[in-house]
């Protein structure tokens, strides 16, 4: 065997151990999926489809009608190509805030709308996803849930750039809408506070409190959730035990002194009067009936 031919045959072995160290080449999304995860891994970062989404109905979430109000007309508008905000929708726990996007998903998917979310450690590849649907016709909607970071933290930088501050324009394609149980995303501490001054008469915050302040400030609107009433938590609790008897055949409850009384009770126990605990009672008491059959 010629010199060259030897030279040629150990190059060939090499470039194949080469490749098979090199990482794959990215998969094209299947944007005929409705919605999908972001799996962060920089530029090898992928959108992998959801293959059984979590459906909810609009008609499903009450006692924040003012909320839901609010996400649909400007949900409306960045569907129908007009201008639109990014939402931050923020307050207590269990009180409607991820199931509102998800059920704003849901009415509105056939349309167009599209869900893409994003786990916090996965926000540092925003830059990433932003060029991986840029162009597409679809509209997308960036979900980030119970989104919060601690003051050693700096991953909220890239989702600041994002929302409002790079050099180069979010696609129109696209609105974050994001979850928290803070109004400012950050922790708040006493010590920040004191740091504020008077300046003729007028209240200038602390550089601490600004940048916190400035990240929340980015979302163009700002819904709050509060915990529920107990009149608003029992009519959740009766709603979910409706549907839940009518899906399962279950035998309808008759003592409605019964109902309020037990529910009360796991509303202590959970220490929340909320929607989520509503679901999670109705859940457990229509699970228990006997069934028609």
């Amino acid at each position: 065997m010629s010199e060259k031919k030897k030279f040629l045959k150990r190059a060939t072995r090499l470039m194949k151990r080469v490749e098979a160290l090199l990482p794959a080449p990215p998969e094209t999304p299947d944007f005929d999926a409705q919605s999908f995860r972001w799996r962060g891994g920089g530029r090898d970062g992928r959108l992998e489809a959801v293959r059984r989404p979590h459906r909810l109905a609009l008609d499903d979430l009450l006692c924040i009608e003012h909320q839901r109000a609010v996400i649909e007309r400007n949900t409306r508008q960045f569907l129908g190509g007009r201008t639109a905000n990014n939402v931050l929708l923020w307050g207590s726990r269990g009180t409607g805030k991820s199931s509102l996007i998800k059920a704003i998903f849901t009415t509105y998917a056939d349309q167009g709308l599209r869900l893409i979310e994003v786990d916090k450690a996965d926000l540092i590849d925003l830059p990433y996803l932003l060029e991986a649907i840029d162009g597409r016709e679809e509209r997308f909607i960036v979900y980030c849930d119970d989104l919060s970071f601690e003051a050693s933290e700096s991953s909220y930088k890239t989702l600041k750039a994002v929302l409002d501050g790079s050099i180069s324009a979010p696609p129109d394609n696209l609105l974050i809408y994001a979850t928290s149980n803070r109004r400012h995303l950050l922790p708040e501490f006493q010590q920040e506070n004191q740091q504020a001054h008077l300046i003729d008469g007028e209240i200038h915050l602390g550089e601490s409190t600004e940048e916190k302040i400035s990240l929340s400030d980015r979302f163009g609107l700002w819904l709050s959730f509060y915990p529920f009433s107990q009149e608003q938590y029992l009519r959740v609790v009766h709603h979910w035990l409706e549907r839940l008897n009518d899906a399962q055949s279950v035998a309808a409850p008759a003592n409605l002194e019964v109902i309020n009384r037990k529910a009360l009770q796991w509303a202590l126990t959970r220490g929340s009067r909320s929607g989520r605990t509503a679901w999670q009672f109705a859940r457990d008491f229509a699970g228990r009936l006997p069934s028609d059959h």
